[in-house]
């Protein structure tokens, strides 16, 4: 799993846009940025669509303010439904939306998780990674079925 110091890797994936899904690498774009990122199981799942992104879409001027350069959120879906789900909650154009739909980043994180026994296959843990300059800078992973160190509030106590 990723740790403190480590630099972001070099994957190509798609972030979900207005104009559709786009290629992009991570590595590139958080280059020389200061960058929150917060990793979800699934698009539409109750935690995530009820707490996780829109904390963050609520609290995007307090990032800003502590010199966040950009939000994203990471999760194992296609962008046609990261799409949807950032319109469905006023993150589209605000928090940058990364379907990694083959888990390349999720893995390459060391984020892989196998929920296949509850029928959702391979999906990122819940989380949350800052990124400065190319390198994680913090690392908060959540226990199983918790809440407590990747939402906007903590995230915003940690940056403190």
């Amino acid at each position: 799993m990723i740790k403190a110091g480590d630099p972001i890797p070099s994957v190509t994936i798609k972030q979900a846009t207005a104009e559709g899904p786009q290629d992009v690498d991570p590595a590139a774009l958080f280059a020389g940025k200061h960058v929150v990122m917060f990793a979800v199981p699934g698009a539409f799942t109750p935690t995530c669509s009820n707490q996780h992104l829109p904390g963050y879409v609520a609290r995007l001027d307090e990032f800003a303010a502590r010199g966040v350069d950009l939000v994203a959120c990471l999760a194992v879906n296609d962008a046609w439904v990261m799409q949807a789900w950032a319109a469905q909650h006023g993150a589209l154009g605000k928090i940058v939306m990364l379907a990694d739909g083959t888990a390349a980043f999720t893995k390459a994180l060391g984020l892989d998780v196998d929920l296949a026994a509850p029928g959702l296959g391979v999906r990122a843990r819940r989380g949350l990674i800052s990124f400065k300059d190319g390198k994680a800078a913090i690392v908060a992973i959540e226990a199983p079925g918790r809440l407590e160190v990747s939402g906007a509030d903590a995230c915003l106590v940690t940056l403190a």
